[in-house]
């Protein structure tokens, strides 16, 4: 995730070879660059086939652009620098831009909270069925949101949170509920997972009304 509010722009170009990080994010030369305009799922992200399966989609991604582009000659155009300190820029490949082609092979969601320059490709992408949107997945940003904060369950099959309220109710939130992206899990609070909501019922805990 990147911000560019209040950053100065880099005037510099950056040329090297590539080095893969991750779907979005690569090393030219010695700069770590993150790439303009799309969003890849993160590294350690889940997705769902539709037959139900769980599959590592940002393993899977960030292998797919190391096949692609591991070793090639880059040159990058600096357009500005997150809040990592990472330079956020145009990549080409004798003159391919590296990002389009990302989101066009369904490697990468169109970033438009920062730009639409790649829109219409995701949208081919996505009608294609190619790469992670033939998945059920959150998109990178909401991914992102739900591991900060004890919002991501470490166990993938006890998803249900058990909140203890600023009044000491203790009320649990299933996917899908209104406040179940926000809620965090506190275990130094008395707060806990669950596995099933008879199990939380069991526990003490009563359900959400929304």
């Amino acid at each position: 995730m990147f911000c560019l509010a209040a950053l100065p722009v880099v005037a510099q170009d950056i040329t090297g070879t590539l080095r893969v990080i991750d779907g979005d994010t690569v090393d030219v030369g010695g700069t770590r660059v993150r790439l303009h305009g799309i969003d890849a799922p993160e590294r350690d992200q889940p997705c769902t086939t539709l037959t139900g399966q769980n599959w590592g989609c940002g393993d899977w991604v960030t292998r797919q652009v190391t096949d692609l582009y591991q070793g090639a000659q880059t040159r990058c155009d600096a357009l500005d620098k997150d809040r990592h300190g990472r330079v956020v820029a145009r990549c080409f490949i004798q003159n391919r831009d590296i990002g389009r082609e990302i989101v066009a092979q369904g490697l990468a969601y169109a970033y438009r909270k920062y730009s639409d320059d790649y829109d219409l490709d995701e949208k081919a992408a996505f009608v294609a069925d190619r790469g992670i949107h033939g998945f059920k997945m959150q998109s990178p940003a909401r991914y992102r949101l739900t591991r900060i904060k004890g919002r991501q369950a470490p166990d993938a099959n006890c998803v249900i949170k058990g909140n203890i309220s600023a009044k000491g109710a203790r009320i649990y939130h299933v996917p899908g509920q209104k406040f179940y992206e926000r809620t965090g899990i506190q275990p130094a609070k008395g707060e806990r997972w669950f596995c099933s909501e008879a199990q939380a019922r069991a526990s003490g805990w009563r359900a959400a009304k929304r």
